[in-house]
């Protein structure tokens, strides 16, 4: 009995001893996936300690304080695109997408210091209290603008829950009057596709100006207002399109291909993390002639659509090379509001072309000055100002030849008279 005793401790004692050198030889070979983790994680957690004891200033040295600043670091170096979002930023983020907020509808940019309307969108309460393209932005709520703020902070300040007031400061630099408007603000839906119209007898031309959740739908209304009106070719407007929802991007093209056809694919850090964007289009794929015209400042999802037009020989693309976007950014929800926005993939047209860091050559390249583009941005969006003189009255210039546009309708003719 005592030697079966011993026979049965010792076994044990060798199972046990067993039991360690595979914990030893798995944790060497990395075989334990938290083994990396909790050991960067201890080195940080004592960093954090080390500087919350011992830097001059404790208010900067929060612990609170400290997480944030280490996370906006190790997310942000990774590439350009990847970003920790507090609270704040990821409802921005969240109100972009979606298309619509709480404002007076105007787009703000900075001057040399300077708070500058680029532009009132139509319909907006900005618009409709006689905001112009130039004013300056001199005072918020009675406050001052001082230099040094930053173009968040005003956004901020202008931007808030529907139906509350706020009173701007305004100068308009042309007559050096000073303007104090109080306006009320109400949720602004952005209209991403526009300037629908029908150009050269029986050219449609739709401008996209970003992806975002309601693009698809704008863009096959337009498009079956301008089959009504019996366009017979297309100009796909995406200069300056920073891009926005994949999904979006889809819905725009899809009306061009048959059911099935790949649009787009996405390829993940491993094989299997492949997705194929199929069109679900079940009528008959549109047959026209199309032009998409770019810039360096189209982007993403803008990108996304050029490159599925051009790759399957489904358009003709004139302007400059594109930005060259091509990456998949994921939103990760965090607590108290918090979110992360992580680069989990690229983008590839349907001949497996990348479109990140290389972007989208035209076949017809126009290359336009920056001033030149600046004027033309104003210029497409508002083309109902068909007026010159009140065109230069509200936006400080005459309008300009758009060499780009010009050259996509010299190609659509050109297509037509062939075609016929």
């Amino acid at each position: 009995m005592f030697k079966r005793i011993l026979i049965l401790t010792g076994a044990a004692l060798l199972g046990f001893g067993a039991c360690l050198g595979a914990l030893r030889v798995s944790g060497a070979w990395s075989l334990l996936p938290n083994r990396d983790l909790n050991h960067s994680s201890d080195y940080v957690r004592d960093v954090l300690k080390i500087v919350n004891e011992n830097y001059v200033d404790p208010k900067l040295s929060s612990y609170t304080s400290l997480t944030h600043l280490a996370l906006h670091g190790m997310v942000e170096s990774l590439d350009p695109h990847s970003e920790y979002l507090e609270s704040k930023d990821n409802r921005e983020l969240e109100e972009d997408l979606d298309g619509e907020y709480g404002g007076i509808g105007i787009e703000v940019e900075m001057r040399k210091g300077a708070f500058l309307v680029v532009d009132p969108i139509p319909g907006s309460p900005g618009e409709r209290a006689g905001i112009k393209e130039g004013d300056q932005i001199v005072s918020i709520d009675g406050k001052p603008l001082e230099r040094g703020l930053g173009m968040e902070s005003v956004v901020d300040r202008l931007r808030g829950k529907a139906h509350t007031r706020v009173r701007v400061g305004l100068v308009r630099p042309a007559t050096a009057a000073h303007l104090e408007l109080d306006l009320v603000r109400e949720v602004v839906k952005v209209e991403s596709v526009r300037g629908v119209r029908v150009l050269d007898g029986s050219v449609g031309y739709i401008q996209i100006r970003e992806f975002s959740e309601h693009t698809g739908e704008q863009f096959i209304d337009a498009m079956n207002l301008l089959l009504r009106k019996g366009i017979d070719s297309l100009v796909i407007d995406l200069r300056n399109n920073p891009g926005g929802l994949l999904d979006s991007a889809v819905d725009v093209v899809e009306p061009f291909f048959k059911k099935g056809e790949l649009i787009v694919y996405t390829q993940g850090r491993k094989p299997s993390d492949r997705d194929d964007y199929l069109s679900e289009n079940t009528a008959d794929p549109l047959r026209i002639p199309v032009a998409v015209l770019i810039n360096g400042d189209t982007a993403s999802a803008a990108e996304i659509v050029t490159g599925a037009l051009k790759d399957t020989g489904r358009a003709v693309v004139v302007g400059e090379r594109s930005y060259g976007k091509g990456s998949v950014q994921s939103i990760f929800k965090l607590k108290n509001g918090e979110g992360l926005r992580l680069t989990t993939a690229h983008y590839f047209t349907p001949s497996g072309a990348m479109i990140h860091a290389k972007g989208i050559s035209p076949h017809v390249e126009v290359v336009m000055t920056p001033e030149e583009d600046r004027k033309i941005e104003r210029q497409t969006a508002r083309p109902e100002i068909t007026d010159p003189q009140v065109f230069k009255d509200h936006f400080d210039f005459l309008p300009i030849e758009d060499r780009q546009l010009d050259a996509a309708l010299d190609v659509l003719r050109a297509a037509r008279s062939f075609s016929q």
